[in-house]
């Protein structure tokens, strides 16, 4: 064992283990403007939640930090959630997309 410590969720702040499926997350989506911009690494559940819950235009508007995505009341029980789960937890169904009313 190399003794190397996993990085660390953006989101929910849990480790991400070699063997887990990590993402980058363009804090401004790229399609609008942030191709190029700072991203965070992020566990793929963690990841694939916040594209359930936010549109483009929503993540680049208002949701463009990690503290902003934390405060929206929607991922806020997603990290309660999933801080409950073993770093390696993997979801085998994807969060449903919100409603657009």
């Amino acid at each position: 064992m190399s003794g190397d410590t996993p990085p660390i969720c953006a989101l929910c702040g849990r480790p991400i283990p070699p063997d887990v499926p990590r993402s980058q997350h363009h804090l401004i989506p790229r399609l609008r403007g942030g191709k190029g911009g700072p991203t965070v690494l992020l566990h793929d559940i963690c990841h694939r939640e916040i594209h359930a819950s936010l549109t483009e235009t929503e993540l680049a508007r208002d949701f463009s930090t990690v503290d902003a995505l934390r405060s929206h009341p929607r991922l806020a029980r997603f990290i309660a959630w999933v801080r409950k789960r073993p770093p390696e937890f993997r979801s085998r169904v994807p969060g449903k997309r919100r409603s657009r009313s």
